[in-house]
């Protein structure tokens, strides 16, 4: 299915082949590091459910899967984040990995990653598939980097624009005056 460039954007930073690449090595990666665990791949709705669900067609080896659902609330750098769906299984003694289609100030994973740990896992790391460092508030231990991406606003692959663009196969970066 061909994906045409939507008006919003002017060019593609991430091509659909590129993505699929780097999605099979950390699958490859995935599998080397944690053959022989109980391993739950777990994705905060609704960006992450894309890179989620080719990760883990990647990943050759038995999974589990599992959503959660957060909400920011307050001022946007407090961090002040509630849980709006919750994990469906326990993660006690399993090896986890949090699925982030993209870091930015890390403040909503920061948070996620509290409450995961304190359920007692037995390896808690963090798989993004885009990293946006320069925007970094807290420091976050990420073990699995797909690709750093510049201070731009992005669409595609799970990334969205009011809910839209999601469906792209590709990434592509906003005209500046779409969000002026």
């Amino acid at each position: 299915m061909n994906h045409p460039l939507p008006e919003v954007c002017d060019g593609i930073l991430l091509k659909q082949e590129a993505i699929e690449s780097r999605v099979r090595e950390l699958g490859e990666s995935l599998v080397r590091d944690h053959t022989g665990h109980d391993l739950r791949l777990i994705t905060v709705l609704r960006g992450g459910l894309f890179f989620l669900s080719d990760l883990c067609r990647a990943t050759d080896m038995p999974v589990s899967l599992d959503f959660m659902a957060v909400s920011a609330y307050g001022p946007a750098a407090s961090g002040s984040v509630r849980i709006t769906k919750d994990l469906d299984d326990s993660i006690e003694g399993a090896s986890v990995v949090v699925v982030e289609d993209i870091i930015d100030t890390g403040l909503t994973l920061h948070y996620v990653l509290e409450v995961l740990r304190r359920r007692g896992p037995a390896s808690l790391e963090v798989c993004t598939l885009m990293d946006k460092g320069v925007r970094r508030i807290v420091d976050l231990p990420i073990t699995y980097q797909g690709f750093r991406v510049p201070d731009r606003f992005l669409v595609g692959y799970g990334l969205d624009l009011d809910g839209m663009y999601r469906n792209l196969p590709y990434v592509a970066t906003l005209r500046d005056e779409v969000m002026s």
